[in-house]
């Protein structure tokens, strides 16, 4: 059976909007189900909160989303940050929440919980992470957006920033979604269109610590919404087409105090020798599917074996040219897939770079969830 989709009546839509709410506000809680999907449910509230604290723990049916028997189907949503609705505006807000099991321990999706920790422990390193997410775009037949029917586009070279018809696609969804994330006041960067045609990136950051999961999240669930709206899929598959195309990764840049100061490439290249001795640690946390991008070709590394360069987008970590002649700044971890958890990468990096705790490990983080 073929898939339909219907855009919205956006127009029809606007006048219900102008409303009024009665001093109701309106608080859409967003999780992260057990696919790395975000799911999301509304809420009303009497009152506009002033802080976290002020919204209240909810809840939803685990056993449809793959977060928990249906014997015990209850998962509880902590809130943990809020930011303005570009959707319904006004005072109404997008909730993020933590999902938590009623015996009071963390589901085990919930990677957000132990990269917390981490954080916290190394605030003194005030680290801090851009991420740059590619995904792609695909109509509602699961076919990739404006290509010919039946057919490919010229080969890549003039898509990547490209400019002008034919060259890319879709750019009114990808403005609306730029728009959306600074109403929203995420920490959106940039943007620019990718490598392979329907293909784009957004970038978040700097962002310090668990801040940058939240806000990628946040970014991504815009964007799924944005995308709504037009009638377009969104896909953060590593390598959403075989052949002669580009993949899509999540670009993770990186960066301490330290590194930040002149003389700070000394520890760059501390940071490199440490990732290098737990490259297999890390891989099993950047993306599911993610050897099928990494392949050595398409600008990115082999995922077998852990390489360094300046400028090098071929390695698995790249320091970018003006790092290496001022002698400090950041460098760029090129092996996350688009499909990663922000949570658990940022959560290895820290763990890796600036030292573990006793009551956190990332590694045991994925094996948790991929135990039944």
């Amino acid at each position: 059976m073929a898939t339909i989709s219907i855009t919205e009546q956006t127009a029809i839509l606007a006048k219900y909007l102008d409303l009024s709410q009665n001093g109701k506000v309106l608080a859409e809680y967003v999780w992260i189900d057990s696919e790395g999907n975000t799911r999301s449910k509304c809420k009303t509230l009497n009152k506009k909160p002033s802080t976290v604290d002020d919204l209240p723990e909810w809840n939803f049916d685990g056993s449809s989303t793959g977060q928990a028997p249906g014997h015990d189907s209850d998962v509880y949503l902590r809130p943990i940050a809020f930011y303005p609705d570009p959707f319904r505006k006004g005072d109404n807000i997008i909730v993020l929440t933590e999902c938590w099991n009623n015996d009071g321990t963390p589901n085990k999706y919930n990677h957000r919980h132990e990269c917390a920790k981490l954080m916290k422990a190394h605030a003194d390193d005030e680290v801090w992470f851009g991420l740059e997410q590619e995904y792609t775009l695909f109509d509602q037949f699961d076919n990739v957006y404006a290509w010919p029917k039946g057919g490919f586009p010229a080969p890549q070279g003039p898509y990547y920033c490209g400019v002008g018809t034919g060259k890319v696609y879709a750019r009114d969804v990808i403005e609306a979604h730029y728009r959306a994330c600074l109403y929203a006041g995420i920490n959106i960067s940039g943007i620019n269109a990718e490598v392979m045609p329907s293909q784009w990136e957004f970038q978040v950051g700097p962002c310090e610590g668990i801040a940058m999961g939240d806000e990628l999240w946040i970014a991504r669930y815009l964007l799924q919404r944005v995308a709504e709206e037009f009638g377009v899929k969104i896909s953060l598959h590593p390598k959403p087409l075989k052949g002669d195309w580009n993949g899509a990764g999540c670009h993770t840049n990186v960066s301490t105090k330290n590194m930040r100061v002149p003389g700070g490439m000394k520890d760059i290249e501390a940071a490199l020798a440490k990732l290098a001795k737990r490259h297999k640690e890390h891989m099993l946390l950047y993306g599911s599917d993610n050897d099928q991008r990494l392949t050595g070709r398409h600008e990115t590394a082999s995922m077998e074996a852990f390489s360094s360069g300046v400028a090098n987008r071929g390695a698995s970590i790249r320091i970018p040219r003006q790092v290496a002649k001022e002698g400090y700044g950041y460098f760029e971890d090129r092996r996350p897939a688009s499909n990663i958890d922000p949570y658990l990468v940022t959560g290895i990096m820290v763990e890796t770079i600036c030292g573990s705790i006793p009551d956190a490990d990332m590694s045991k983080e994925f094996a948790r969830e991929s135990s039944d």
